[in-house]
């Protein structure tokens, strides 16, 4: 069955939507898409028929406890966790992360080291820094080239040491959009006895993720960044999370993943991101290698198959059509041949006018499209563009279609006079 991106976009009711009697692109999904009717149905049934806590013998109850270990195991599959205890949920990526380098910090002790990116969000910046300057870690910096976007991954060779004992790095930047080389990544730190902790909130609206083929040691993201709830989804190593102290309640369980699960868990949440995950391995249906009896895990890969094409498409198709424009830097890899390392995150700086006033007057024009520095203070700041207001970002995914894509060119042309 060929891809039909109408057939997709009616599953999204916030797609119809309406300014001055044009439709609405919706192009700020780096931030944060839109959501199928799938997922909030799944949610108002959550709240109608199993509003209730764990725990108890009753039917509300039990039913309750069924939808959360439901969406443990989708959670789990979804990243390929060897052990449903393995994966817990929080309010986002930012909460997570804060509370596990709490965790993580019972490890460590002044003078030890670690090492961030300049290409993450402040999301997996702070809550390390913050944590150094409580502890009396050393922070190590890897850069990476404004010319290529990518990491010199002799570089972090380079940094690594004896005392040093973490790498917090992205999956996928949400400024430059740059695919990292997470299990290269994994197996330099793993050599010098580090662990490793990845952002992938940016790649998993993207790409299937793999822990065990990653290597990595911490994996978070986010359900609002691939069609679900606002809620965050974190995975452990079960080898490192033992050794981890747990801050909890004294009448909290021992065992994972509850050890890690402060109070009770949104069930609406949970319910919402298992039919996100649900939608995804839906999309299998446009994959004709996808056999009808595969599995969760192997209609996701098709799934993220079929989103990947499509977003290739419009990202190339994007790039294209900014490229002319002789005031527009593209801040991201522009190369066809290179389109698998990278996104369809896509952010540019134009020289001149400031991005702010920018897409302030295409919003107007139903465009809906982020300005910024979008938390990516280091990314930013080493491409020399934070003090100047940042840039621009456009973020299309499997809904979007190559109609929209013209309609942000041909704003881009209308602000800046032509080419």
């Amino acid at each position: 069955m060929a891809y039909d991106v109408q057939d997709v976009r009616r599953q999204f009711p916030g797609l119809a939507r309406e300014r001055d009697g044009k439709p609405v692109a919706f192009l700020d999904n780096p931030a944060g898409t839109q959501v199928p009717l799938s997922v909030v149905d799944r949610m108002a049934a959550a709240m109608l028929h199993t509003n209730s806590n764990l725990g108890g013998y009753f039917d509300t109850s039990v039913e309750a406890s069924e939808l959360v270990a439901k969406a443990h195991r989708a959670a789990a599959t979804l990243v390929n966790a060897a052990e449903t205890g393995e994966v817990f949920f929080g309010q986002n990526m930012t909460t997570l992360t804060f509370a596990m380098s709490r965790s993580i910090g019972s490890l460590l002790k002044e003078g030890d080291e670690i090492v961030l990116s300049r290409m993450d969000h402040d999301a997996n910046v702070a809550p390390w820094l913050m944590l150094a300057e409580d502890k009396g870690l050393v922070v190590r910096w890897l850069d990476f080239s404004p010319e290529t976007y990518e990491f010199d991954l002799a570089d972090l060779k380079a940094l690594m040491n004896e005392r040093t004992r973490l790498v917090a790095v992205c999956y996928a930047s949400n400024v430059t959009g740059t695919i990292n080389d997470i299990a290269a990544i994994s197996a330099i730190a793993h050599e010098a006895g580090a662990l490793v902790y990845v952002d992938a909130v940016q790649y998993a609206p993207h790409g299937l993720i793999d822990v065990q083929a990653l290597g990595c040691d911490f994996l978070v993201c986010s359900a609002y960044k691939f069609f679900g709830p606002h809620y965050g989804i974190f995975w452990g190593r079960r080898e490192v999370l033992d050794r981890l102290r747990p801050y909890k309640v004294r009448a909290a369980s021992n065992d994972l993943p509850w050890r890690f699960t402060t109070g009770t868990t949104n069930r609406e949440q949970l319910a919402g991101v298992h039919a996100a995950i649900d939608y995804i391995a839906g999309l299998s249906r446009f994959d004709a290698g996808t056999a009808g009896t595969a599995g969760l895990r192997e209609k996701l890969a098709a799934g993220f198959k079929v989103m990947k094409q499509h977003d290739d498409m419009l990202t190339q198709r994007l790039i294209d059509g900014l490229k002319p424009f002789n005031r527009v830097r593209i801040l991201g890899i522009t190369d066809p041949a290179a389109i698998g390392r990278r996104v369809s995150t896509v952010s540019f700086f134009v020289e001149e006018a400031s991005s702010a006033d920018l897409v302030k007057s295409w919003a107007a024009d139903g465009l809906q499209v982020w300005s910024g520095h979008n938390y990516g203070l280091e990314a930013n700041r080493r491409l020399g563009i934070l003090d100047l207001g940042s840039g621009i970002r456009v973020g299309p995914v499997h809904y979007n279609t190559a109609e929209e894509i013209d309609r942000v060119i041909g704003a881009v042309d209308r602000s800046l006079g032509g080419r």
